[in-house]
């Protein structure tokens, strides 16, 4: 349990982090000078650790609440007022990005859970009733599958015009699976069941058809990157549907606000990977590249993205911790 004592030697703390913040509220942080600046900085890091601790005391709701609205306050004063740079844009890409999706992992291995029930479900029902395909595909796909051909030749020749058209299309679904999340988490879970379930119908429709290689080498060297960055969607659209169903003790609107925030670190995170995809399934996945060197491009481009947001982040942030001590 925290003492009284503590509150009262950490209350005068709180209070001069108050006054900073409302100084900057009308006439932003150029009313600061360089060393309150540099107060205002370190301030809103203990108030952090403060908030950190309060937390564990199961007694001390009222004050984690109100001190969680200040940092709130702290949070957007201070990072509100920063321009986008070339080094921002690399910091966000090399380190804040794997770090936030670190930290939600579980809401995107939810996104993706949901999508490999749904593409089950797909797979089984296909392979009971092949004219299930007929519910969720195109006619012109099931034709060009039964004569045996990838519906995905006509992007050979429009390769450009191609790439542009698939990025849209991957960024628009990427941003409709956040979107969503403002329905609860309801719309969001319905997007990675469909998407899942439709995986499912034409994996198992070009397997019939004898068709399987065809299909798995074109998916694979943008696949394994798209799909991650959709999950990671999915899971953006989950942290903002929880921020809106379950706030805890924080004030529903603070609640959504900051799951909002972090839920668009990760949209923003995935823009760059749906880029690389996109340029992928545009200029090599439907080319005549060997079968062996597609399926060795993709091995290698997961192991690449698995290590950009698990190990080599990780390792930083060790090293980071080191320097602090």
């Amino acid at each position: 349990m925290i003492s009284t004592r503590w509150l009262d030697r950490r209350t005068p703390y709180w209070q001069r982090l108050e006054a900073l913040v409302d100084r900057t509220a009308a006439h932003g942080l150029h009313v600061l000078t360089r060393p309150e600046l540099q107060e205002l900085g370190l301030l809103y890091r203990q108030a952090a650790a403060d908030l950190a601790t309060v937390r564990e005391d199961p007694a001390s709701i009222r004050v984690a609440a109100s001190l969680n609205r200040l940092l709130a306050r702290a949070h957007h004063t201070i990072y509100s007022a920063e321009r986008p740079t070339a080094s921002g844009i690399w910091q966000f890409v090399a380190v804040e990005f794997p770090r936030t999706f670190r930290a939600h992992v579980r809401y995107c291995f939810a996104a993706f859970a949901l999508f490999l029930v749904a593409a089950g479900v797909g797979a089984v029902l296909t392979a009971q009733d092949p004219e299930f395909k007929t519910k969720l595909l195109a006619p012109q796909m099931i034709e060009t599958i039964d004569r045996h051909q990838m519906w995905t030749q006509s992007i050979v020749s429009i390769k450009p015009v191609a790439s542009s058209q698939i990025m849209t299309n991957n960024i628009s679904v990427t941003f409709m699976a956040f979107a969503l999340g403002v329905t609860g988490g309801l719309g969001t879970i319905y997007l990675m069941l469909m998407n899942g379930l439709l995986i499912g119908v034409v994996a198992t429709t070009c397997a019939l058809a004898g068709m399987s290689v065809p299909l798995w080498s074109f998916i694979a060297p943008h696949g394994v990157i798209e799909l991650p960055a959709i999950f990671i969607a999915g899971g953006a659209g989950l942290r903002l549907g929880e921020g809106i169903l379950f706030p805890g003790v924080l004030p529903r609107r603070e609640s959504v606000a900051r799951a909002g925030a972090e839920a668009i670190r990760l949209i923003l995170g995935c823009i760059p990977l749906l880029v690389v995809a996109g340029l992928i399934e545009a200029f090599v996945s439907p080319t005549d590249l060997a079968v062996p060197l597609k399926f060795a491009m993709a091995g290698s481009l997961f192991t690449l993205l698995t290590w950009y947001l698990l190990r080599r982040q990780a390792t930083v942030d060790r090293l980071s911790g080191s320097r602090h001590q």
